[in-house]
């Protein structure tokens, strides 16, 4: 959030001048929000019902998304802009969705693991 936080304060030519391979800051938002995600997740694992994981993940990273699209209305160059929250959103989905690939495929792997030493 920390990192998010200081590159949502730098300027369009700012940001421009850090990441000059990218023209392009709309898949900045997808992976920033995708690593977002898999840290929030990992945060929340073991003190969150699993049920409710994935709830509490999108909330804390659509809430802070939108307190960061509010933030940049404050840095010069810089605008709140949907698009940009949907982009963050996006990226959530896609963590959560590999992460419960992840969680499901290493539960098969047990399994047959179970299944072959018993």
């Amino acid at each position: 959030m920390v990192i998010i936080f200081f590159l949502s304060s730098r300027t369009g030519n700012e940001l421009h001048k850090a990441f000059p391979f990218l023209s392009d800051f709309n898949i900045g938002h997808i992976i920033a929000y995708f690593i977002l995600a898999f840290l929030v997740y990992y945060a929340l694992n073991k003190t969150v019902q699993s049920k409710t994981v994935d709830r509490w993940n999108i909330t804390i990273c659509l809430l802070y998304g939108i307190t960061d699209e509010y933030h940049q209305s404050f840095v010069p160059t810089r605008n709140p802009d949907i698009g940009d929250l949907m982009r963050d959103m996006v990226g959530v989905v896609i963590a959560i969705l590999v992460i419960n690939y992840m969680k499901r495929y290493i539960k098969k792997i047990a399994k047959a693991d179970k299944v072959k030493y018993s």
